[in-house]
């Protein structure tokens, strides 16, 4: 990406407010990680990779959410 200039960090720190299109994005992404959280939480044995695993998915949950807060447009959004 190279050099971050003000109006990305703009883009990056301005909240959207989620409209139709973003909620339901998020709620199915949502429901895919609560999903495999349970599904690695059932099969994984209790240890400290467990724990990590769960906290690399959590912190890949963040990340798709950021996806579509920052990039799915809603209807009338420039």
């Amino acid at each position: 990406m190279g050099n971050i200039d003000q109006a990305e960090i703009d883009r990056r720190f301005t909240h959207r407010a989620p409209g139709p299109e973003r909620t339901g994005l998020h709620e199915e992404v949502r429901d895919v990680y609560k999903a495999a959280g349970g599904e690695l939480s059932d099969l994984l044995p209790e240890s400290r990779e467990k724990s990590l695993a769960i906290t690399a998915l959590e912190e890949s949950g963040f990340w798709a959410q950021a996806a579509i807060a920052r990039n799915v447009k809603e209807e009338g959004e420039d």
